[in-house]
């Protein structure tokens, strides 16, 4: 496929604290490959994918940022103009839990467009039996209930088992373009009300200024 050869481009963010896997998730997504031993993200790391959705070629830019507090302030400048936000934490881990709740999702509400499209990930969902009682420390429910009261979407995944990897990144991709789809039938809809002389405001047709 040429580079060129695509119906849209989207911005995508991947965010949460340090060791989540961010990193392992879009390495999964991108090449369908996985290491335990990923160095930490300085500042920001970028991958490219297209997908197909309904038929149309998405070009996906997606941008892996640090989950450390110092790089912070240089990360925010890429909320400007994305699309969506993968929001990740570690269900194996209740401090990056509460951290997706207290400083990552006002961190979104702050810096990104009001039509960003979320998700919420809990990744590390790969262990089974009394291994995932002893070591799981936020249960699907708690992350659903969150989501949902946040107004997100959410999924479990597993980088490492590949577990609703794909699912993650074309949930998302589906929302923005739903998202992007309704706003241009909205300015379609204007558009013909206008050129039917309907006055948006008072929805009643327009007076002319010439007197009868």
């Amino acid at each position: 496929m040429s580079s060129n050869n695509f119906h849209a481009m989207r911005k995508i963010l991947l965010i949460g604290d340090s060791g989540v896997g961010k990193s392992c998730l879009l390495v999964r997504f991108v090449d369908d490959t996985f290491s335990p031993s990923f160095i930490t993200t300085i500042g920001i790391d970028f991958k490219i994918k297209t997908i197909d959705i309904n038929g149309k070629k998405i070009k996906l830019q997606l941008w892996d940022t640090a989950g450390q507090e110092r790089f912070r302030t240089i990360t925010t400048a890429y909320y400007r103009g994305a699309d969506g936000v993968v929001l990740v934490y570690d269900v194996q881990d209740e401090k990056t839990f509460a951290d997706a709740r207290d400083v990552w999702y006002n961190t979104i509400m702050e810096n990104a467009l009001p039509e960003c499209q979320l998700i919420l990930v809990g990744n590390k969902a790969d262990l089974e039996g009394s291994e995932e009682s002893e070591s799981r420390a936020v249960s699907y429910e708690e992350g659903e209930s969150l989501a949902k009261s946040l107004g997100m979407a959410f999924v479990e995944a597993s980088a490492k088992t590949n577990k609703n990897v794909d699912e993650v990144f074309f949930t998302l991709v589906k929302m923005i373009e739903e998202k992007l789809e309704n706003k241009d039938d909205k300015k379609d809809d204007k558009k013909k009300l206008k050129s039917e002389g309907i006055n948006l405001k008072t929805g009643g047709k327009s007076k002319s200024n010439n007197c009868c």
